[in-house]
């Protein structure tokens, strides 16, 4: 794969996003994704899945340069898939811990909230659901997720305004779970991801479907108007004359 690797060990899978200085999202990064965990569903000898990026970002979102240049109906397509994938991880069979090895932005910090457990860097690394602060909305299950984790009226602060979080931050609201300096994130990691493969594995996948199942049931009655809804903002006149005047991603 071009921007994804993945390699395992004693039954740990780790997923590495690779893409330029920052992993920004685009359709084929995507694809990728939802290929390797699609592949590691149904892997017996992985019982556990570690994600991250390379550098300083685990992802800064959206490929928004790239993004200007699609019709209304090719970002739509990118839209589901992109949401396919977060739902697909949020209900994944097997436990999945977020690295959070740098800034974790927008489309990125969705990623990491349907994870079953986040650990961030310390240090300058921001986690953030920025979407508001260049006129754009966000998705049905983006915010259910966020809701879960952090509850309805910290959901709100995070969305309303569009702040970037540091790591203690975050982890005081309930957005990520454990923060660790940069030389102990690895370690950290790879401790977590070997508690959850010493669980039974059906065991645990029949407790996280309990757990999770009804919250992706709703968001997939209520995703493709939230998807309908974020196009139509995207393309209004200021949103978009905002994302042309962005430089950096999203």
């Amino acid at each position: 794969m071009e921007y994804i690797s993945r390699t395992d060990h004693d039954g740990i899978a780790r997923v590495v996003i690779r893409r330029g200085k920052v992993n920004a999202f685009n359709d084929n990064l995507i694809d990728e994704m939802s290929r390797t965990f699609g592949e590691l569903a149904i892997d017996p000898s992985v019982r556990a899945i570690t994600l991250t990026g390379t550098g300083k970002f685990f992802s800064f979102g959206f490929d928004i340069p790239q993004f200007l240049g699609y019709s209304k109906e090719q970002f739509t397509r990118y839209l589901t898939n992109f949401t396919r994938l977060y739902r697909e991880i949020f209900i994944h069979p097997k436990p999945v811990v977020a690295m959070l090895n740098g800034h974790t932005i927008a489309g990125a910090c969705m990623i990491a909230t349907s994870c079953d457990y986040r650990v961030m860097v310390s240090g300058k690394a921001r986690i953030s659901l920025n979407e508001i602060n260049f006129g754009s909305s966000v998705f049905a299950g983006a915010v259910e997720m966020l809701k879960l984790l952090v509850g309805h009226r910290n959901a709100e602060a995070v969305l309303y305004s569009g702040a970037m979080y540091t790591a203690e931050e975050a982890h005081r609201m309930g957005l990520v779970d454990q923060v660790v300096s940069e030389a102990d994130l690895e370690s950290v990691v790879d401790h977590i991801a070997r508690d959850y493969a010493a669980r039974e594995p059906d065991a645990f996948r029949s407790i996280k479907g309990l757990l999770r199942r009804a919250v992706a049931e709703r968001i997939e009655k209520t995703e493709r108007d939230s998807i309908e809804e974020f196009v139509k903002i995207w393309y209004s006149e200021k949103t978009w004359a905002r994302l042309q005047g962005k430089t950096i991603h999203g």
